[in-house]
């Protein structure tokens, strides 16, 4: 039995607009026909779906464009993987967390960016301490990389004097291993 083609999906135009394209993915992915794979071209090398889709039981291979642009193909996979929580569990409660070590503001920074500060800076801190990030999106690609490190989190939408709207995301680094004690 041969495979149907690929679906296409160019998240350029919503990335380029500020907007998130997960929402997107996610409905085309739902969307597939069985044994179905989705051609999905992105602004950049987008490594946090890879995760979220092997989840989903998706394989993938990549390959650059022009520019910052990639090509991911994401196919299904002989066997679906059980479905895993999106987020890590709450370590206690928020309200009685140190107050933040760190404070990164990522407002303004294209994905991965945001992402990739917040994990580089967290690499750095002590169990128990606090980073406070302040990012444009909701970043629901960083939610399974901090419970696979451990972390736990708080994201909250926050409205910035500033500059508008912000969703501010508490990370105690060590997760609940740090509050436990």
């Amino acid at each position: 039995m041969t495979r149907p083609d690929p679906a296409f999906l160019d998240v350029r135009p919503i990335l380029a607009a500020g907007g998130e394209p997960f929402d997107d993915i996610l409905r085309a992915v739902a969307a597939l026909a069985p044994g179905q794979a989705l051609r999905l071209v992105a602004s950049f090398k987008p490594v946090p779906l890879f995760a979220a889709l092997a989840r989903k039981g998706f394989v993938h291979s990549e390959r650059p464009l022009t520019g910052d642009d990639w090509e991911v193909l994401f196919t299904p996979a002989a066997t679906v993987p059980s479905e895993e929580p999106a987020t890590a569990p709450a370590a206690g409660d928020a309200q009685a967390w140190p107050a933040p070590a760190r404070a990164l503001d990522n407002r303004g920074l294209s994905p991965p960016e945001p992402m990739v500060r917040i994990l580089e800076t967290l690499a750095t801190m002590a169990a128990g301490e606090v980073l406070e990030a302040l990012n444009d999106r909701d970043p629901i690609f960083l939610y399974p990389e901090l419970a696979k490190r451990g972390h736990a989190h708080r994201t909250e939408p926050r409205i910035v004097a500033e500059g508008g709207k912000a969703f501010q995301i508490l990370i105690l680094a060590g997760g609940a291993a740090a509050v436990s004690s």
